[in-house]
């Protein structure tokens, strides 16, 4: 657990700055009931991702992605943000968290506060029709895909449904992407939480933070490969750390 005087130092170091951003990472939200799929019994343990989370294997038989989403909506569809994502909303009440980067599908930013949430990899509550381009939002996709209806079929044009979420083999979305480099340019604190920082491009943005100028405060349960990059590292649940900071 993070000792008192590492809080201290990043406490006010919050303090002082006034262009936080934050990289998130699955361990944000493990106190909200959403295990990390890489973690001793996550997805990836009871899911091949090679077979059930490849944009090539979504286009041979998307019923294979959906049988994972059906278990996975499970978990989401049931979550509700802990105190380390209401602690990056009141950060950005009192003006001084510029925006929130995450990797995170499970849209607990926005409905903790955030505003400003650039999702580098989709939202789950978004998807769209792969002939029309049909847009669809909220749950019923995953409702419909619970009462048996894999994969879901477009109600206008009978297409195939697609998560909004990204698979491997599927290129970011360019617009965030240049959001977040923007967000790593301008920012004068990054908090880094509950990430592992072993994906790209997403690993890659706390060093650019770092090369603008920025401090870099990690927050994770175990550290990692980049604490290197971290002018404080604070070990531990992201919900109490960020707690004691905000």
């Amino acid at each position: 657990m993070a000792d008192d005087d590492s809080i201290d130092i990043a406490r006010d170091m919050i303090v002082r700055s006034s262009k936080i951003s934050a990289l998130t990472g699955a361990g944000i939200s493990v106190d909200s009931g959403i295990p990390d799929f890489r973690s001793e019994g996550g997805l990836w343990e009871r899911y091949d991702p090679h077979e059930y989370a490849t944009y090539d294997s979504f286009i041979r038989d998307p019923s294979k992605f959906w049988t994972m989403g059906r278990e996975l909506a499970k978990v989401l569809l049931k979550a509700k943000p802990n105190p380390a994502h209401f602690a990056l909303a009141t950060l950005e009440e009192r003006g001084k968290l510029i925006g929130v980067i995450t990797q995170n599908i499970d849209n607990l930013h926005q409905v903790a506060g955030n505003k400003r949430v650039i999702e580098l990899h989709g939202n789950y509550q978004r998807a769209f029709c792969m002939s029309c381009n049909k847009e669809f939002y909220g749950d019923e996709i995953h409702r419909r895909v619970a009462e048996g209806e894999i994969p879901p079929i477009c109600d206008s044009c009978g297409g195939v449904i697609k998560s909004r979420t990204i698979l491997f083999g599927e290129p970011l979305p360019e617009s965030a992407m240049s959001e977040a480099i923007e967000i790593c340019r301008s920012t004068d604190l990054m908090l880094v939480i509950g990430t592992s920082l072993t994906v790209y491009p997403a690993a890659y943005l706390p060093q650019l933070a770092k090369n603008s100028g920025a401090k870099v405060i990690l927050i994770n349960l175990d550290g990692t490969n980049k604490d290197g990059v971290a002018d404080v590292v604070l070990k531990g649940h992201a919900s109490k750390i960020l707690t004691r900071l905000v």
